[in-house]
């Protein structure tokens, strides 16, 4: 055994008392350390004899009793997951998942029992609670969590602060909608209203490691990370004023019941980062697809021309645009009930349907959580009001629902989700949620579902500089945080120079016209409403509008080429048999690297838009791969590359 371990272990064993567990992944690089000391169970993760995660704590407290202390090891055992699925909304269309499992059984000083279970695979730790009934006990409140992760003190966070409840627009928030700082000491992550997952972590010279959860339900909240306190982070609960103070903090769940997932991922270096199916390898579908859903491109009048287009000739306009863009959809979005009424709808409707288009609706949630007062409103908070609306959506042929405004991270807010999800299904409806918390496994968990905004989105684009100013910025921290775990519909693709109708003057964008197009390949989501504008036809080069009517949403597999969180990204994605290679630069300087392909074999020409005189006249030029299948690459800052083999 390697003495480097076995250092590691003796450690563990002096500082802890007994490992009463230990787990490894199926090649053996992870391996988790499950330690009793003085009652308080912990656990250690090491990857390559290197410890990423160190005496971080386990343990839940209910109304029945508190599993944090006191605490016996009374059994434990070991298995085996293998399981292959297919999903075509996710960065793979086909996962093959391999892990060993540990459960261990504890005992309070009350003699009631609770399971830690670990499925850890090749790079990725996921863990939950199982609660088994207690005698007669058939149900109880979990309170709070002292799980928690204890990193090496060298680390660096890659973090979004959780924003105050009842803030923001209309008192909606909180949204997931914060900023995110890069690269900091943990000990300056003082935000008091804790840390939205998930959160990426740099571990000095030594790695990466990504935190998350998944597997959130009707059956319990969302949680968020706490801020740093005595060298630690925990899994902390939805503030009570979420919701304007209505409902629990708490899960209320019936027994045996289990807790959602914390999920861990572990790398050298941060390919298994961004390529991490972990968060839906752990849930299973909670129902199934009522029919066959359809995924795609639209187009979206709302984020350029705002309000005063949500009217019957506008909407004509966007539809005759996405029928030129060969795009699926148009999202029609908030007043459209007022502006252009349910009768002419059906008339809108049915002219979409003439021009091969499809219809999205926008909707608000709100019945009384907050101050949103778009309309509709009142139409999907209830059961009753909810399900005649979707029988008139069906009835007219609507396709998808983008549903705003939510309240927040509590039980009470997850059901709403899942009953918009469940009931919207029976509909044939599928269901994008703007406004909203990050989804955890529900591109798995539910088939009508098909993304969420949760991030800095396109809107701040055209609301504030500060969003301009940041987007290469963000845009290359995605695929490495709020991406790699679920989709993000951040309704993009901006092609106008100024980001309002007139597109004269005001709301410049910043970033190149090939950087917009990367990130189309770059944020991964089911159905993309895309931020074209109809004088797009006319003002933008004929090469990437064509290349825009033919980039898929939906993508066979995913490869991490290179970068680093927040100054660049070169991201692969395949669909059948053809590749897309995305770039941008957040840097202030051009970045000037020479990036490995082996997805693509040596000698093979590839098509390469890039910014620069060198593209300008038709769009793209032709390379071939070296002998050792790299190729150089200048990206100026702000600016892209895609590369199309």
């Amino acid at each position: 055994m390697n003495l480097k371990y076995l250092l590691i272990v003796f450690l563990l064993n002096s500082l802890a008392g007994h490992t009463q567990s230990v787990v490894n992944s199926p090649d053996e690089n992870l391996k988790v350390a499950v330690i009793l000391k003085n009652g308080k169970p912990n656990y250690t993760i090491t990857y390559n004899n290197t410890v990423m995660l160190q005496n971080s704590p386990l343990g839940i407290t209910t109304n029945e009793g508190d599993f944090t202390k006191n605490m016996s090891f009374l059994k434990d055992s070991t298995g085996t997951v293998s399981k292959s699925y297919k999903s075509d909304k996710i960065k793979q269309s086909l996962v093959n998942y391999e892990a060993n499992t540990l459960r261990i059984t504890f005992e309070n000083s009350d003699k009631k029992q609770i399971n830690v279970v670990f499925q850890v695979s090749n790079n990725d730790v996921a863990f939950r609670y199982e609660i088994p009934v207690w005698d007669k006990t058939m149900a109880c409140v979990v309170e709070k969590e002292a799980t928690g992760f204890k990193f090496p003190a060298e680390t660096t966070s890659f973090l979004s602060p959780m924003m105050t409840s009842m803030g923001g627009f209309a008192r909606t928030a909180p949204s997931y909608e914060s900023g995110y700082t890069a690269d900091l000491p943990m000990e300056s992550n003082t935000s008091k209203t804790g840390y939205v997952f998930p959160g990426l972590f740099h571990v000095g010279d030594k790695g990466w490691v990504l935190l998350s959860e998944t597997g959130v339900s009707s059956h319990y909240y969302a949680s968020h990370l706490s801020h740093y306190k005595e060298g630690i982070y925990t899994v902390d609960y939805p503030d009570m004023k979420n919701n304007n103070g209505f409902g629990s903090t708490g899960a209320q769940i019936g027994l045996p019941g289990v807790t959602p997932w914390r999920t861990i991922t572990v790398g050298e270096t941060l390919k298994p980062i961004v390529e991490t199916t972990i968060s839906y390898s752990v849930v299973d579908p909670l129902y199934e697809a009522s029919q066959d859903y359809k995924y795609g491109k639209g187009t979206w009048s709302w984020i350029v021309w705002q309000d005063n287009s949500m009217n019957y000739d506008d909407q004509v306009k966007y539809i005759d645009l996405a029928a030129a863009m060969n795009f699926e959809y148009i999202l029609i979005d908030a007043w459209w009930d007022k502006n252009i009424g349910y009768e002419s709808m059906e008339a809108l409707i049915n002219y979409a349907k003439s021009k091969g288009v499809e219809v999205f609706l926008w909707y608000n949630s709100n019945g009384g959580i907050n101050d949103a007062f778009m309309t509709p409103k009142d139409k999907m908070n209830t059961s009753i009001a909810r399900k005649k609306e979707m029988k008139w959506l069906k009835k007219v042929g609507v396709k998808g629902l983008k549903v705003d405004f939510f309240g927040g991270d509590k039980q009470e807010t997850m059901r709403l989700y899942e009953d918009i999800l469940s009931d919207a299904n029976e509909f044939g409806l599928m269901i994008i949620f703007h406004g909203a918390t990050l989804p955890r496994g529900w591109e798995r968990m539910y088939p009508n579902f098909v993304g969420s905004e949760a991030v800095i989105a396109s809107e701040m684009l055209i609301f504030t500089q500060d969003a301009r100013n940041k987007e290469a910025f963000y845009a290359a921290l995605h695929p490495f945080i709020r991406n790699s775990v679920a989709s993000i519909e951040y309704g993009g693709v901006l092609l106008n120079k100024f980001l309002n109708k007139e597109n004269e003057k005001g709301q410049e964008r910043l970033t190149s016209n090939v950087f917009q197009l990367a990130t189309s390949v770059l944020y991964q989501n089911p159905v993309q409403m895309f931020g074209l504008t109809p004088n797009n036809l006319e003002d933008v080069p004929q090469h990437e509008l064509e290349f825009l009517k033919n980039v898929p949403t939906t993508w066979d597999e995913t490869v991490f080429i290179d970068g680093y969180p927040g100054k660049y990204i070169v991201l692969a994605r395949r669909k059948g048999d053809t590749w897309y290679i995305a770039g941008i630069n957040a840097e202030d300087e051009t970045l000037n690297i020479e990036v490995k392909l082996p997805m693509i074999k040596a000698g093979e020409e590839v098509k390469i838009y890039e910014d620069g005189k060198k593209s300008s006249d038709k769009g793209f030029v032709t390379k071939k791969l070296n002998k050792n299948q790299e190729i150089k690459l200048n990206i100026p800052h702000n600016g892209g590359v895609l590369i199309m083999n």
